[in-house]
């Protein structure tokens, strides 16, 4: 039998995934799942692109490098996007099924935390939790060895000629890379002179801005429907979206603004 669009698609099997633990069941559920579970596939798109983001930037391959940050930023924009979707569901009706959720919670998601290693940002606390899950800790691990967005971008640079310093990671908490004043004053120079580098360090700025505003537009509404209370887990929720909304991953780029 060749396939069809539900058999290639799996949609049979996709739609049983949406499985409610209210009891009664509650209406707005349905919604919270599917949007979190939609995060999760986008997530898994943007670290599936990272890969040939990075194999792009290291072999200095200017306009495939430039087309993967766009998707990925375009993806970004979407997550963002369904920000608005979550909010259309009320505090009150968000109470109604949030003691089902038991110990979950979107603090767990071991996919955004690859995310924020890639981008050079490591959280200790959200990486512990993945402890009582020791394969998704050993992956989370993994992703740590791993080359980071910047030095990449740093090796692209490199690739076309320009001097600059391979960046080093210095921190096991927070951002990993700390600013460098000499490869600040070199990329100032590169974003004048190099047009195809001006490129892609405008379009690394943007993933910078994009994850930023994922996390304002999080955070806002998080506030928005618990307010200052703990997340569902006992995790930190407002309190520690907070402490992330304005981490730059490329502060380098952010002070060339200051040189030009």
């Amino acid at each position: 039998m060749s396939k069809t669009y539900g058999s290639y698609l799996k949609v049979d099997e996709l739609l049983e995934l949406q499985q409610l633990e209210s009891n009664p069941k509650e209406h707005d559920e349905m919604l919270f799942i599917i949007i979190h579970q939609t995060y999760e596939l986008w997530f898994k798109q943007i670290l599936h692109e990272s890969g040939k983001l990075r194999d792009n930037l290291n072999l200095g391959e200017t306009w495939a490098a430039a087309k993967t940050l766009r998707r990925i930023l375009t993806i970004m924009k979407t997550l963002v996007g369904q920000v608005d979707i979550l909010e259309t569901m009320t505090p009150v009706e968000f109470i109604s099924f949030r003691k089902f959720l038991d110990d979950s919670s979107g603090f767990q998601s071991w996919q955004f935390r690859e995310v924020e290693i890639l981008c050079g940002y490591r959280a200790p606390q959200a990486i512990a939790v993945q402890k009582t899950v020791p394969h998704r800790f050993a992956q989370l691990e993994k992703r740590m060895t791993e080359q980071t967005y910047w030095e990449c971008f740093i090796k692209y640079l490199q690739t076309r000629g320009h001097d600059l310093e391979t960046p080093i990671m210095q921190n096991e908490s927070g951002m990993i890379f700390d600013t460098n004043p000499s490869n600040q004053a070199k990329l100032t120079e590169i974003v004048r002179s190099d047009n195809e580098a001006s490129l892609i360090a405008e379009l690394m700025l943007d993933l910078d801005v994009g994850l930023q505003e994922w996390r304002y537009r999080h955070v806002k509404m998080v506030e928005r429907t618990i307010g200052g209370k703990a997340g569902t887990g006992g995790s930190p929720g407002a309190k520690y979206l907070h402490k992330t909304l304005h981490q730059a991953i490329f502060p380098d780029l952010w002070a060339v603004r200051n040189h030009l």
